[in-house]
């Protein structure tokens, strides 16, 4: 079942299964990179999309295109391969980039949500509380967060080592000490299941308040005022916004749900083994760098930008 190699284990399936999940992850990685540098070519070239809640959305598709970008390519390399290639040096380095852009997706869904929160549930409050340098400062957090989470295994909490298939590197959840546990609870718990149970009560909130504002104008009828419906009428339309952001969400939490919950099974020190499974979900965490870009350009300011531009290189041709 397992060949001793220099620095891995090497994994006993047959060649077509590396291979394919090569020419799957190339495929993705193509994909997602082009779709976030597009998300992103249209924030910087369209002046009205620079507007505060826009910028999370910017910084996630930052995120997605550096995670598409620096997994991708090793992960297709390694699968060709059918081991990893890089080194100790190499592991360390890829498990980095990938907790650090993987964690900093995460924190981007969670401001998304409050910030939509915010403004839907208190819209007085957040014209008070939004501006450049919260947003700025928010967005530091955001990355500060993810940074500390991805430096503890290379300061002695936990380590990084390779999985899966052995054509992947992560953090160590298999080997059964107090340092990896430890580090395993903690990152599951404040880095997926806590922020998913904010964001789960933001969207509950959320719907609440367009329920209630929904049933006011229905009572008010005819008596309704100008300045309500105006207000309604905002609020649908950061609904729409935060809707976009609630299907990302979900996918994202689709995708990587099976890795956390085997983690969790490996950190209960179950006899499943989860190793050769972890490499299969890898490829569900680089399609969601596929899909966020493409859920964002819905958006019917970047959907309109992105056509336009779209024929004018068209035409160029």
């Amino acid at each position: 079942m397992w060949a001793k190699g220099t620095f891995v284990t090497k994994v006993d399936v047959p060649d077509h299964a590396h291979y394919i999940i090569a020419v799957i992850v190339l495929a993705i990685g193509a994909l997602g990179v082009t779709g976030n540098a597009l998300v992103m070519f249209a924030f910087y070239s369209n002046k009205k999309l620079r507007n505060l809640p826009n910028y999370f959305i910017m910084n996630l598709a930052v995120s997605d295109f550096l995670m598409a970008f620096t997994q991708s390519p090793i992960f297709f390399i390694n699968s060709l391969f059918r081991e990893w290639v890089f080194g100790e040096t190499g592991c360390k380095l890829y498990a980095f980039c990938g907790a650090l852009f993987g964690i900093a997706s995460m924190m981007n869904l969670l401001a998304i949500s409050i910030d939509r929160y915010l403004v839907i549930t208190k819209p007085m409050r957040s014209v008070n509380w939004s501006s450049k340098r919260r947003t700025a400062l928010a967005i530091a957090l955001v990355w500060a967060y993810s940074l500390a989470w991805s430096l503890a295994p290379l300061l002695g909490w936990s380590s990084y080592i390779p999985e899966g298939l052995m054509t992947s590197c992560t953090w160590d959840y298999v080997t059964y000490s107090v340092s990896n546990r430890s580090y395993t609870m903690m990152l599951c718990c404040f880095v997926f299941f806590i922020p998913l149970a904010i964001i789960f009560y933001c969207y509950l909130h959320m719907f609440w308040a367009i329920r209630k504002t929904s049933r006011e104008v229905e009572r008010l009828g005819t008596q309704v005022r100008k300045c309500t419906l105006i207000q309604q009428k905002s609020i649908r339309s950061e609904w729409k916004l935060a809707k976009i952001a609630f299907v990302v969400i979900v996918v994202y939490v689709l995708s990587w749900s099976p890795y956390a919950c085997v983690t969790m099974i490996s950190w209960a020190g179950s006899v499943f083994q989860p190793l050769y499974y972890l490499g299969q979900y890898s490829i569900f965490s680089c399609f969601m760098q596929l899909f966020k870009p493409l859920n964002r350009a819905q958006s019917p300011k970047s959907k309109s930008f992105l056509e336009k531009n779209v024929k004018i290189v068209t035409k160029t041709r």
